[in-house]
């Protein structure tokens, strides 16, 4: 039997500026769904980009009622946790519901904003067929950038430690490396947060 399990978790607070911060939320999904090119994903999105996605959904499924996020209220703040868990069970019930429904989860966007980390803009161009990489290739591209989940990097660093360690860096030189593209996914069961 076909299960999709979606889980928001890990609200963190980022600095856009001297002025500006905002929370994001990790999303992670497991299926074994075949409307899914990944079967295991984690992304981090924040509010407006639910927002976004819920509008975009909403003109493509006109006939159908989209279930609402949680209000965008003007006394919401960010460093009072009942507010900001509150926000993410009400973003969690939000994909729940939305990945129920079929004809959602034929939306391109709706698999780009889940399993990659693009922004609104590049998702729009992705789907409209502006860019150079398909839906599928966007969300492979991503899963190959970030591969491994905690627990596989704990295992690494054993058998680092393990090694003669004589090298002060591993790095190539050639970009980022895993750990610092890794979007700090725990692989979990569903039931520790239900």
């Amino acid at each position: 039997q076909e299960f999709v399990t979606v889980l928001v978790r890990d609200p963190r607070t980022q600095k856009e500026d001297s002025w500006h911060s905002y929370i994001d939320y990790e999303i992670f999904i497991h299926t074994n769904s075949i409307c899914f090119t990944r079967k295991t994903s984690c992304v981090r999105r924040r509010f407006r980009e639910f927002v976004w996605l819920r509008q975009r959904l909403q003109s493509n499924a006109v006939l159908i009622r989209l279930p609402e996020l949680p209000s965008k209220t003007p006394f919401f703040n960010m460093n009072n946790p009942h507010h900001v868990d509150h926000r993410r069970k009400g973003l969690q019930e939000f994909l729940e519901k939305i990945l129920q429904d079929v004809l959602l989860l034929s939306d391109s966007r709706l698999h780009l904003f889940l399993q990659t980390q693009l922004s609104p803009e590049d998702m729009e161009a992705c789907v409209s067929g502006q860019t150079k990489y398909s839906v599928a290739d966007a969300i492979h591209n991503f899963a190959s950038l970030n591969r491994r989940f905690p627990i596989e990097d704990e295992e690494r660093k054993k058998g680092k430690n393990d090694a003669d360690s004589d090298s002060e860096s591993s790095s190539s030189g050639l970009g980022p490396s895993d750990d610092s593209i890794s979007c700090g996914c725990k692989a979990s069961p569903a039931s520790e947060e239900s």
